[in-house]
């Protein structure tokens, strides 16, 4: 076992890990954090992305041990310390951008970080940001429509899909 120590959104923590320990699991059963979720354990679905200083990263597919001493930011880390969702939780929600939420945690953070990097997307962006994030559910019209909706673009003739 060792000790792995970084900084999990904005807090300096440490746990005892094994050196196979993938950050996913170091995140989850290590620090307790479990909105990050692990859907294929091969980094094809995205449900685990995380960001690793400020770059999105799938943590099923890196060693905890190989990003000791990072910046690393979870879902956990999106909303304000009062809970109050961020505008592109609050997007989601108010757009139905999920269902089961099984994939939102990744999708948010993906759409975090393209927001970061492109704070007006076109629909065509969105859709090739998040083309490593799968969803089952949602078709995924409402996700990007919440997406467009948090970097403040007019998405009012996009109409709504209802969850069924």
């Amino acid at each position: 076992m060792n000790k792995i120590s970084m900084t999990v959104n904005g807090k300096s923590v440490s746990a005892d890990a094994e050196g196979r320990t993938l950050l996913s699991t170091y995140l989850r059963d290590g620090l307790g954090l479990t909105g990050t979720h692990v859907g294929c354990d091969t980094s094809q679905c995205g449900a685990c992305v995380v960001h690793v200083d400020g770059q999105v990263v799938k943590s099923c597919s890196v060693l905890a041990m190989d990003v000791a001493g990072a910046d690393i930011r979870t879902i956990e880390g999106v909303a304000a310390p009062d809970g109050t969702l961020s505008t592109l939780q609050q997007a989601f929600q108010d757009h139905h951008g999920l269902q089961c939420g099984f994939c939102t945690p990744g999708m948010i953070m993906s759409a975090a970080a393209l927001l970061e990097e492109n704070p007006k997307p076109s629909e065509a962006e969105i859709r090739h940001y998040l083309e490593g994030n799968i969803c089952r559910c949602t078709g995924y019209h409402n996700i990007i429509k919440a997406v467009m909706a948090a970097s403040g673009q007019d998405v009012s003739d996009m109409g709504t899909i209802a969850a069924e």
